[in-house]
């Protein structure tokens, strides 16, 4: 022991005389933010929650263990001497027997992580609970010197800390830049040239405030907000229309997908909405709506082969519904504890099964319905028109069965067309009932379901049996006395638990996502992880606030989207500068304005928008809009799976629309990083690559768009710079530059004379897509204005919210 003090106080000179700039400041060390990351990243993989991973009788994640008596006979961390302390003995070491991390591990330290750990230990070796553990308090603001620069209460938190980095904020972004920023953000379509000139006008005559906050109003109040946030909410519940594994067959899911819409559309208020997704079907008096709801847990993907184990699959379904359910609402990755305790989160193997209890119940068996094949429980859904009919005939059968049964006593009487009658009313009553959706949704059964500890998470390797149960590490006041006094909990009490005010994770984890769709990024990056390897929070005391405040405003995510949109730091502009690339390169300060491409959804939708092409309508099955020929055969089974698209409107509804095939998504939105859906997605990656501006300019719905575009200005306007202007109003809420109109006009120009000289050429190009062509403009001149159009759709400030 005495040569090993040695050996540290040693190379502690060596650390001290590189005056590393913690060493320097002598600041507090902060478990958080200094400590933990460095124990969880290079010690608790062997020295951390999981026990059976556990080396030398040591663990370091807890300040109980960590300050007792090893295997060795050692003690790791004695608070307030590092010199008597084994762990820095340890971490300074250069002899391969004792030296930790091990060479192995591939993980060494640096020299101001081994500095930290010292001064931490010698300042008493302070332990904190995991921030995002502890229930939100809500801070007082703090002080600014620009007092006149905050709009609300989210401005102080950002100005707070721009001021203690020596930033400050960038000028407000223009009026029109605003506009089509905060349009993009909250319906997924720029705003419309009607809406742009009313904008314009009103700010001549009424109050910016009042003008803009009368535009977020009206924005939140459409039936376009409901769609764009369902399209985030698809990602994150798995939806798909198709089942997914090898056979990838078709399903029907899109009722669960117009119940979000509406939802949203609605403002239904977040616990509300999680509480219906998680346990509508266990409500009182549940209507049809709220079982509907319950496919949120039913969007996973399903195995449709014969000759599989059920029960392997079976594990595998409630497996997904714990990864969704724990991601999505909590930002805890519990699947890391399905084989064994999780090495870094205070979660174990056992925890993980109690909480897979609560969706062990639903049967999952496989049937086939229609031209569809799900799992059951299935709910049908017919339109009142079906269930009129379906009345009709079920009334009339039953006075037909009455009359057959009369003239049975009857032996003279003649039936045949009473039993012609039925026959027929049988086969219209099957013709019927087949045109009737069902979409899979949640169901308890009489006698729930037993579950067991997986050892290593196998099918066949069961364990102690358990029953439904909370982490313990987010137990709540009151838990445990809902725990006795319910004879079995269910998915109704973990809604409860899940909504309960003073739940450290829902709404922290909900008012992130939001932040993270409006900035590009989240006060936590992790979207997904909350947990000690997630990210800490760039701002957390305004986490919490807007957390506090969620909850403070009933749940209702409209105010707090307002909230942020009409602060000052949202309003910024996004122009950047030298020294905010330097200081804050990816805008975690928020130094200026969010500034992001656009979703792969929101670049087509976009750009049928702007054409004029987009069809509004709401709700109703998937569609099929155009898509390469061949790649359906190519990965389905015996090449019997054919796309065929749709020849109405489907091929311009919105992109959330479109028929979602698990094994092959839409090609032209995967370019754009459109996820397959197979699991739940709440962030996703944001590419930028070639393919990407080969789809804006060669996909038959980039082209088609540029040609109703062209068509659109050319029967508005007559000169050559009118057109550009409106061009540039409709597409960027923006008039050119001087530049902008030459280089458009030259483009222009020279496609002319392209199409001039060679008509065919033109005529072909024109008739890419569907879309009639007017056939009252001239072709070479038409073309030419598609080809301007094309190179407009095409900048990345069109793909792009700035």
């Amino acid at each position: 022991m005495k040569l090993n003090v040695a050996i540290y106080c040693l190379t502690a000179l060596v650390v001290a005389a590189c005056s590393v700039k913690i060493g320097q400041a002598q600041q507090r060390v902060r478990f958080d933010q200094d400590v933990r990351p460095i124990l969880a990243n290079h010690c608790w993989s062997c020295h951390g929650p999981d026990e059976k991973a556990r080396q030398a009788g040591l663990r370091l994640d807890r300040r109980d263990t960590a300050t007792a008596i090893c295997d060795s006979g050692n003690i790791a961390i004695v608070p307030g001497k590092p010199a008597e302390s084994e762990l820095l003995v340890r971490i300074h070491s250069h002899d391969a027997d004792t030296q930790m991390p091990p060479e192995s591990a591939k993980k060494p330290l640096t020299n101001q992580q081994r500095e930290i750990l010292r001064q931490w230990i010698e300042q008493g070796a302070e332990f904190t609970s995991h921030w995002a553990y502890l229930p939100p308090v809500r801070a007082d603001l703090p002080p600014v010197k620009r007092a006149a620069w905050p709009r609300n209460e989210i401005d102080a938190f950002i100005l707070n800390r721009l001021e203690r980095e020596g930033l400050t904020p960038n000028e407000e972004a223009t009026p029109h830049g605003w506009l089509r920023r905060v349009s993009l953000d909250l319906t997924g379509l720029p705003p419309s040239l009607d809406e742009l000139k009313s904008f314009e006008a009103q700010l001549t005559t009424i109050d910016k405030e009042v003008v803009y906050s009368d535009v977020v109003d009206r924005l939140l109040s459409s039936s376009r907000y409901g769609e764009r946030m369902a399209m985030q909410w698809l990602d994150a519940a798995r939806y798909a229309d198709t089942n997914g594994y090898n056979n990838d067959e078709t399903r029907t899911m899109w009722p669960w997908r117009d119940w979000v819409i509406q939802a949203f559309t609605d403002g239904m208020p977040y616990d509300q909405f999680l509480t219906e997704q998680i346990a509508g079907d266990l409500l009182p008096d549940a209507s049809i709506s709220q079982k509907v709801a319950t496919g949120f847990s039913r969007n996973h993907v399903l195995t449709t082969e014969g000759g599989v184990f059920e029960e392997e699959y079976h594990v595998e379904y409630v497996a997904d519904r714990v990864h969704t359910t724990a991601t999505v609402f909590m930002a805890t990755s519990l699947q890391c504890a399905r084989c064994h305790d999780h090495k870094y989160d205070p979660l174990t193997q056992k925890e993980y099964y109690q909480f897979a209890a609560f969706f062990n119940n639903v049967p999952d068996r496989v049937v086939s319905y229609n031209k569809a094949r799900m799992a059951e429980p299935l709910l049908k859904l017919p339109t009142p028109e079906q269930q009129a009919e379906l009345n009709r005939i079920d009334g009339r059968l039953t006075e037909v069965d009455a009359e057959i049964s009369r003239l049975t006593a009857d032996p003279n009487a003649d039936a045949t067309a009473l039993q012609s009658e039925k026959k027929a009313l049988t086969e219209q009553r099957a013709k019927l009932d087949a045109e009737i959706p069902a979409t899979m949704i949640m169901a308890e059964p009489a006698e729930p379901r037993p579950i067991f500890v997986l050892k290593r998470g196998q099918y066949d390797q069961r364990g102690e049996q358990v029953e439904p149960g909370f982490p313990e590490m987010l137990e709540l006041p009151g838990t445990k006395q809902v725990s006795q006094a319910a004879q079995y909990l269910n998915r109704l009490q973990l809604a409860e638990w899940l909504t309960a005010p003073q739940h450290p994770l829902t709404a922290r984890v909900a008012v992130n996502r939001l932040w993270e769709m409006l900035f590009g990024i989240g006060i936590v990056e992790t979207v997904e992880d909350f947990g000690i390897q997630g990210a800490l929070p760039s701002h957390p005391e305004l986490l919490d606030w807007l957390a506090t405040e969620l909850v403070r405003q009933k749940w209702d995510q409209r105010v707090i989207l307002k909230q942020i949109v009409m602060s000052a730091a949202y309003r910024q502009s996004s122009a950047t500068n030298a020294v905010q690339l330097e200081r804050d390169p990816e805008n975690r300060l928020l130094s200026r304005g969010p500034r992001n491409r656009l979703s792969a959804e929101t670049v087509r939708d976009n750009a049928l928008f702007v054409s004029g092409l987009l069809v509004e309508k709401i709700g109703g099955p998937s569609v099929k809009p155009y898509q390469p020929d061949g790649l359906w055969e190519d990965v389905s089974v015996e090449r019997r799976d054919k796309y065929v698209p749709d020849t109405d409107d489907g091929r311009y509804r919105r992109s959330m629309y479109t028929f979602w095939k698990r094994t092959c998504p839409p090609p032209g939105m995967a370019t754009f990083d459109a996820p397959d859906r197979e699991t739940c997605v709440v962030r996703r990656a944001r590419t930028n690559t070639p393919l990407q501006a080969l789809v804006l300019l060669n996909d038959p719905t980039y082209i088609e768009a540029a040609r109703k575009l062209a068509e659109r200005i050319m029967l508005a306007a007559d000169a050559d710079r009118e057109r550009n202007q409106l061009a540039f109003q409709i597409v960027l809420a923006r008039s050119p530059n001087n530049s902008e109109f030459e280089q458009l006009k030259q483009i222009y120009q020279a496609a002319h004379q392209h199409f001039a000289e060679d008509i065919e050429a033109a005529a072909a190009f024109l008739e890419i897509g569907d879309a009639d062509y007017n056939q009252a403009l001239d072709q070479a001149e038409t073309a030419a204005w598609a080809t301007a159009m094309s190179v407009l759709l095409n900048l990345d400030e069109t793909i792009s919210k700035r």
